[in-house]
């Protein structure tokens, strides 16, 4: 006979929401059974390792694991020279440490944190069947399982509009502190970046899910183009990839029977829209869904409505902004097949004041 486990929270994922939610949890005390379907937390990385220094105030070891700081963004429009964001600090971090990290301080915080563990099934009333033969029966579920969530599905809660990546590492043949944007009209719903670290940097582009078959092209003629002017070696390493939602924010709480499932970081969409920013978003919606959790299941009845109150303080303001300068840029036919002219590119861009004006 299986044996089914009970514990007060089921935490789906250890990325930065997931394991801020299992260690905002366990450090209040609950059983925490915190699921992981990759072998290690943050492997394969798939983001381009930036993070605003803002981030500083959340997760304070991020300085031994920097690879550098940025302090500029320089976004260069259909190839033009580029334009200066003079005030952009950041960090380039080692993202699978970054991982690693906050999934190790999930454990300490007494979480029980599996890896290697994917679901069969959800049930109606919130019991996970995992792939091993396991039954799951917690009385919170939290989602923080990416994009495409199988918690957020259970519960109706999809990300629907994507944007697909694809990265490359290459030699750094010129010491740089500054982030590079691509902004192009070829690259559909996205941009190109190329971000350093040291003397490498990470080359990408993300396009709409529409246009996923332009992106290994796309990414391949960016890469050359770098190569011919000398920015960047020829060689690549570490091809990964991966989806960000870009639709905004979905609904935070629903209900599996009797069973509430919160959802948190992209899980529930809280992915700048535009520049595909979610690290800090996610670290700190799993923290109050941790939090929230475990009020909630102390008895106090608010405790799922006030997270989602929070989480629409917190991220609405900007998430809205983004939608709309999204939506405005790469509507259907809006700007003919030509797609969006510079001038619309710029003001779809958080680098430049038009962006910022309503």
């Amino acid at each position: 006979m299986t044996a089914i486990e009970a514990p007060d929270v089921a935490v789906v994922g250890l990325g930065p929401a997931g394991s801020s939610a299992a260690a905002a949890a366990a450090a209040m005390g609950l059983s925490v059974i915190a699921l992981e379907r990759r072998a290690e937390a943050g492997c394969p990385v798939q983001c381009a390792e930036f993070v605003p220094a803002m981030l500083d105030q959340d997760v304070p070891a991020l300085v031994t694991i920097t690879a550098q700081t940025i302090s500029r963004m320089q976004t260069y429009v259909e190839g033009g020279t580029a334009d200066e964001t003079l005030h952009f600090p950041g960090r380039m971090i080692d993202r699978a440490a970054f991982d690693r990290g906050l999934a190790e301080a999930a454990a300490r915080a007494g979480a029980d944190c599996r890896y290697g563990i994917a679901l069969r099934a959800i049930e109606p009333d919130g019991a996970i069947h995992t792939a091993d033969g396991g039954v799951i029966r917690p009385r919170v579920v939290i989602g923080a399982d990416g994009p495409r969530s199988r918690i957020g599905a259970a519960i109706g809660e999809v990300n629907r509009d994507l944007v697909e990546t694809r990265q490359i590492t290459v030699p750094l043949r010129r010491t740089s502190d500054a982030t590079d944007i691509f902004l192009r009209s070829e690259f559909t719903g996205g941009y190109g970046w190329l971000f350093p670290k040291g003397d490498v940097a990470n080359l990408g582009v993300g396009v709409s899910s529409c246009a996923r078959g332009r992106l290994k092209p796309l990414l391949a003629a960016l890469h050359r183009e770098l190569v011919d002017l000398g920015r960047v070696g020829a060689s690549a390493r570490i091809h990964t990839g991966g989806f960000i939602p870009v639709g905004g924010p979905l609904r935070a709480i629903g209900w599996l029977g009797a069973t509430p499932a919160l959802l948190s970081g992209d899980s529930l969409g809280l992915t700048n829209p535009v520049t595909g920013a979610g690290i800090a978003s996610a670290v700190q919606s799993g923290r109050l869904a941790g939090q929230s959790a475990g009020a909630w299941l102390a008895g106090r009845a608010a405790a799922l409505e006030d997270y989602e109150d929070e989480i629409h303080d917190l991220f609405d303001a900007g998430l809205t902004r983004a939608l709309r300068r999204r939506r405005a840029l790469w509507a259907d036919k809006q700007h003919g097949s030509a797609g969006p002219p510079p001038a619309a590119l710029r003001r779809g861009w958080i680098a430049y004041p038009q962006y910022w004006v309503d």
